[in-house]
């Protein structure tokens, strides 16, 4: 039981940023995000990936990873549609 409510957890969690990134491929827009929030996103995701690693809790990992590739999309974005301008 605890695993699978780290397991659901983490996948709202994750999905939570799925709107954005959806968001802002179709608007090429992102002016409101602010790049210091993904940074220290990636930034505080990697140091639990890392925490989950150290204790072996595979949920922690799967969900901060997934986590991470998702914040790091809308970097990416974040800055290349800053350049456009």
């Amino acid at each position: 039981m605890i695993k699978e409510l780290g397991l659901l957890a983490g996948f709202l969690t994750t999905i939570s940023f799925l709107p954005q990134v959806i968001k802002s491929l179709k608007t090429k827009h992102m002016d409101d995000f602010n790049i210091w929030f993904l940074i220290l996103m990636i930034v505080g995701l990697s140091l639990w990936t890392v925490y989950g690693f150290m204790i072996r809790q595979l949920p922690i990992i799967i969900a901060n990873l997934a986590t991470i590739s998702l914040n790091l999309i809308l970097l990416v974005l974040k800055i290349k549609y800053q350049k456009q301008k």
